[in-house]
């Protein structure tokens, strides 16, 4: 039974609706139906792009004088792809299935002074080189020690440096001789294979010939009856001007009892996932007892409140009161910079429905780590789409600030947020540009992006606030006063600084355990798979930057102070400044990066993730704030 086809006509499905809106922006989902070999089927192996953990900036594969086929093909990227960086293209490897090849030439490359230099300065950065077979990454396995499992590394390295025949300098050696493992799963109703692993050995060798240089020349340091390399430990090939590099590779195939379903198990099993699993359990286990300590407190002390309140009869105890009631008539009074206030709460909605969507895509397995780049188109989609509830909320919440000019706040809305974002991600673009790296988006690209943004974002905004703008204003539980209220000298710890510092570490601190993983992921160049428990992690940050949030505006109203719009806002978004002091933690402790326009990147970019999770945790805690102070002041009784 062909379990991927059911899953292909959902996916054609989708793609089908998105390609009406933007063409050629479609994310194909995972569940693509495998492929069949034959016995004397040809496989071809693509080239992705180089790629280092040292300074971040990947470069296209033949950058490098690396042998090229007679035509150098593309293959087709999404959108996410392009702004990975990935450069799919064709090579000269070319298997036949399930027929074993040795000492196989693939070409024969001259080196100058130039090339020499390009490839030493690929090896001092640790460069690895990323190929494809059948949408399977290529791999090196590695054995720590015996009672170890096998790990794996993605790619190999450019080549190696080290110390040779007692030269005390040291010499650059390059990976010219690959030996390949395609691993397949034989189907036992037919004559045929699916391939389940792609793994590889990379080895220097001073390969020698007799005569003059031709097609059939045949190498006396391989020899193909005896399957082995003669010199591949004794005799490395060294990287010097005026020196020519023979590419060749071996290739033999394994019978695996992996299924084709379960083949990406080993790819994302790469991590020591005892102690993730651990980490993440523990963390969510502390977030979880401290959010029941603070439900628990507040919904005691906040029916004690509203009981006692309701019970003054008289006129002389009313007046005698304290606390959060005497503040009723000037609790919802707009606060200054109120056009601020609803273009950052919109914009906040919008991100926070797309995180909710990817989420939920994540965790049904739409969104493997098997379709690269489909993870970062679906939320550039759904971020566009989602300004229709961004233009809704910051339109709802300005018309109840009795606010007119509908069409300025939602200019605003629709360019703030994305106007900054794309500021910055353009001059780090141009950076990368700098560096003549594949990283860099393509001018096409980034027009397309432009037209995402102005072409069906902007309306999508403009319609949201046409309809959120049209429905009747949002009526506060109580009158507010015309001459505000005087708001009394606050002790130490209700200052607002202070406050709002303090209210941001327990949000970050239901994440930075996941936090860790992420990183790594992306700067690591790992995959990042657990989206179950990323989506619980999700739900404990939405349950404590609301449940924060609700904390300190209590304590500020019960201490007579009623401006908490900003507050709130600022409170659970705060913890977006703890995300970005731990990325710079990182940075310091994990992370090599040496070239200062790789630690731009890094930092840039992490701005970038900083303040979107400012945007996000900002609104998550202000509407909690919103919906608490609307319900006890509904539930008094106010004269």
């Amino acid at each position: 039974m062909d379990v991927g086809r059911p899953v292909v006509s959902f996916q054609l499905w989708i793609c089908g609706s998105l390609l009406l809106v933007t063409h050629g922006f479609c994310f194909y989902l995972p569940g693509v139906a495998p492929e069949d070999f034959l016995k004397g089927d040809l496989l071809k192996v693509k080239v992705n792009k180089l790629t280092s953990t040292k300074t971040q900036l990947p470069y296209s594969y033949y950058s490098l004088p690396y042998c090229k086929p007679e035509k150098i093909l593309d293959s087709a990227e999404n959108l996410g792809e392009v702004l990975r960086g990935d450069r799919i293209e064709n090579s000269p490897y070319v298997f036949k299935m399930r027929e074993p090849q040795m000492c196989n030439v693939v070409c024969r490359v001259p080196l100058t002074a130039k090339t020499a230099k390009e490839f030493k300065e690929k090896i001092d950065d640790e460069y690895r080189v990323n190929m494809i077979l059948d949408n399977l990454p290529l791999v090196r396995p590695i054995r720590r020690a015996d009672e170890d499992p096998i790990v794996y590394q993605y790619g190999f390295y450019v080549g190696l440096k080290g110390h040779y025949a007692g030269n005390k300098d040291e010499t650059y050696f390059i990976h010219n001789h690959l030996t390949f493992t395609v691993k397949f799963h034989k189907d036992t109703q037919a004559n045929s294979a699916r391939i389940v692993g792609f793994e590889v050995k990379a080895f220097s060798v001073k390969h020698e010939y007799e005569g003059t240089w031709n097609d059939k020349t045949r190498l006396t340091t391989c020899d193909a009856h005896a399957k082995r390399l003669v010199t591949s430990s004794e005799s490395p090939q060294e990287i010097e001007d005026k020196k020519e590099i023979i590419f060749t590779y071996d290739v033999e195939f394994q019978e695996s009892e992996v299924k084709w379903a379960s083949r990406w198990d080993t790819y994302l099993l790469m991590s020591d996932d005892q102690i993730h699993w651990f980490s993440i359990v523990n963390s969510l286990m502390i977030v979880l007892f401290l959010s029941g300590m603070v439900a628990m407190i507040m919904l005691r002390t906040l029916y004690r409140d509203i009981s006692k309140y309701n019970q003054l009869e008289t006129q002389e105890e009313a007046q005698e009161e304290t606390g959060w009631k005497l503040v009723h008539g000037d609790v919802f009074r707009p606060p200054t910079n109120s056009d601020l206030l609803c273009v950052y709460v919109g914009t906040g909605v919008q991100f926070f429905g797309m995180i909710l969507v990817t989420m939920m895509f994540a965790v049904l397995g739409l969104l493997s780590p098997s379709n690269r780049g489909g993870l970062m188109t679906a939320m550039l989609l759904l971020w566009v789409f989602m300004g229709l509830f961004a233009g809704y909320s910051s339109a709802r919440l300005y018309k109840m600030f009795k606010g007119t000019e509908w069409k300025k706040i939602t200019l605003r809305t629709a360019f703030t947020f994305p106007g900054i974002v794309f500021a910055i991600f353009f001059v780090l673009n141009a950076l990368i540009w700098g560096e003549k790296s594949s990283g860099a988006v393509p001018f096409g690209t980034m027009f397309l992006l432009v037209f995402l943004w102005f072409g069906i974002s902007v309306p999508l905004v403009f319609a949201g606030s046409y309809f959120g703008f049209k429905r009747p204003a949002i009526e506060d539980p109580v009158k507010t006063n015309k001459i505000p209220r005087q708001i009394p000298e606050q002790t130490w710890y209700m200052n607002p600084v202070f406050s709002v510092l303090i209210g941001g570490i327990l949000p970050f601190g239901a994440v930075f355990i996941e936090l860790f993983f992420i990183l790594t992921s992306i700067w690591l160049h790992q995959f990042y798979y657990i989206f179950g428990f990323l989506f619980i992690v999700f739900v404990i940050l939405i349950v404590t930057c609301a449940e924060i949030t609700i904390v300190l505006c209590y304590f500020q109203l019960c201490s007579e102070d009623y401006l908490w719009w900003w507050r709130s806002y600022l409170t659970s978004g705060s913890s977006a400044l703890y995300l970005f002091l731990y990325a710079a933690f990182y940075f310091f402790t994990k992370l090599e990066i040496t070239k200062p326009v790789s630690g731009i990147l890094y930092f840039g970019y992490m701005l970038i993730a900083s303040y979107a999770f400012f945007v996000l945790t900002g609104t998550i805690g202000f509407y909690a704030c919103f919906w608490f102070t609307r319900l006890i002041y509904s539930s008094v009784k106010i004269d």
